[in-house]
């Protein structure tokens, strides 16, 4: 499913985040994914409401 608004519930979050821990990951990769995510969220609005004004 392809997301459509940024909000996310906080048991998501929590479940997201502990997947997550423990991952290592190259400074290379890091740079990788900043730059990928930063071009992805800007074209994803903030909320349903914000795409209307």
């Amino acid at each position: 499913m392809k997301r459509i608004t940024r909000q996310r519930s906080e048991e998501t979050k929590r479940k997201i985040s502990a997947s997550l821990k423990g991952r290592a990951k190259s400074a290379q990769h890091k740079r990788a994914i900043s730059v990928a995510l930063k071009a992805y969220w800007e074209t994803i609005p903030d909320s349903i409401d914000s795409e209307n004004k």
